[in-house]
């Protein structure tokens, strides 16, 4: 499995709960087949006990599966280094009361043993991306549960993981705590990070993922991407400018003609409740609105790749310790790496890809496939070198060819020699 195809691979996973004397008691996951790609944010979707959660807790490592193979990054979900890319926000946000969000971050940052400063630039930049930053050395324990449930976020980042596990992102969060995490992961994946999401809140599902399975009863009822699975084909819809009297009376004589009143509703089309809470909120701020709430932040520069990841890898270049070929391949990385903060940039900065003007989108465009090509270069690069066999072996294979020959040579010359 290569890692630029498929991040996660489950195929027959299967996961039987057993009770004391052994005995089966509740098959949780029955058999599931699914398939996660890089760059991909991925709807986990279900009801209660429809073994959601048993499937995230296999994926991270907490629970082996009954039967069938699961695997990460092409390696098992129980590996250590494949647990160092991964990040993930529970449920239930368990932390330590007694510890601020500064205090809470750092203990995470020293888990993944992250140097000092990196650690200490990560801390700040999360506190503030979350919107903490006015509340940051307050105990964790005095917080409310939005409150808590940012901090949760941020310790799932402070690894810059390569594949994110939210399970209930937006519990407790208050509407614009939703947008910024949903821009938020809009952001990741246009960097190149695969998302995993688990909600029952599905307007906000919706609005972020690329494809989506529907369990029950531990079996996938449903797959594919949301257009696929939403698109109702039997139904034509028309938005339209106001008409006016004249319009309005002549379309109606047409559509009358072809469909009856029981087929056809007309009305004003409505903004989204949420769209409108925005819309009042961001008024309140732009007109310096006095809260005691949570502040919206932006993105920590590393999770967008940062300009320093650039000019580490650029002073690398200049270093003789390295071999061309090595200082070739940094070059390439450095173009993905700018690209890929450029896409992310655009992305955390429009809310929907209409906002922007046709020569941004043209750009945004160009810039998927160019981190598109290099990511298909590198795979190709990686197969040739699997097929081309080490000269060591080349010249092994060789001298076994000669003893081969040899030894050919010997019988030939005793059956003549008998003759």
């Amino acid at each position: 499995m290569s890692e630029t195809e498929n991040i996660i691979e489950a195929v027959g996973l299967t996961k039987v709960f057993k009770d004391f004397w052994g005995r089966p008691k509740a098959k949780a996951v029955n058999g599931i087949d699914f398939k996660v790609k890089k760059g991909e944010v991925f709807g986990l979707l279900g009801p209660n006990g429809s073994g959601k959660s048993t499937t995230i807790k296999m994926l991270l490592g907490l629970l082996y599966p009954s039967k069938g193979a699961l695997q990460i990054f092409g390696k098992s979900p129980r590996d250590v280094k494949t647990k160092q890319r991964i990040g993930y926000l529970p449920e239930e946000t368990y932390l330590y009361k007694y510890l601020s969000a500064h205090e809470t971050i750092d203990f995470f940052g020293s888990l993944f043993q992250l140097s000092g400063p990196e650690k200490k630039k990560r801390t700040q930049q999360l506190i503030d991306m979350v919107g903490l930053k006015s509340a940051g050395n307050r105990a964790v324990g005095e917080y409310s549960k939005g409150m808590a449930r940012r901090v949760g976020l941020a310790q799932a980042l402070v690894n810059d993981p390569d594949l994110v596990i939210l399970d209930e992102p937006t519990s407790g969060l208050d509407p614009v705590g939703c947008r910024e995490v949903k821009n938020l992961i809009r952001t990741l994946a246009a960097r190149g990070k695969t998302v995993i999401l688990s909600s029952h809140l599905l307007a906000d599902v919706e609005d972020v993922v690329d494809r989506v399975i529907v369990l029950y009863g531990g079996q996938v009822r449903a797959e594919g991407t949301t257009d696929e699975l939403l698109l109702v084909e039997n139904k034509t819809k028309i938005v339209t400018p106001r008409m006016s009297k004249e319009v309005l009376e002549k379309v109606l004589k047409v559509l009358n003609e072809e469909y009856s009143q029981d087929e056809m509703d007309l009305s004003h089309p409505r903004m989204d409740l949420e769209s409108f809470f925005l819309d009042v909120v961001n008024k309140a701020r732009k007109e310096d609105v006095h809260t005691a709430g949570a502040q919206t932040g932006n993105v920590a520069d590393y999770l967008k790749g940062s300009a320093e990841q650039v000019s580490e890898m650029a002073a690398m270049i200049n270093s003789e310790d390295i071999s061309e070929e090595e200082k070739e391949e940094l070059k390439e990385k450095i173009e993905e790496k700018e690209a890929s903060a450029k896409l992310a940039e655009m992305v955390s900065d429009s809310e929907e890809e209409s906002e922007l003007e046709p020569e941004k989108l043209e750009e945004k465009e160009e810039l998927k496939e160019k981190i598109e090509e290099q990511q298909a270069s590198a795979k190709l690069a990686s197969l040739k070198e699997e097929d081309e066999p080490e000269p060591v072996e080349v010249e092994e294979k060789e001298e076994e060819k000669a003893e081969d020959l040899s030894k050919e040579n010997d019988k030939l010359k005793q059956l003549l020699g008998d003759d």
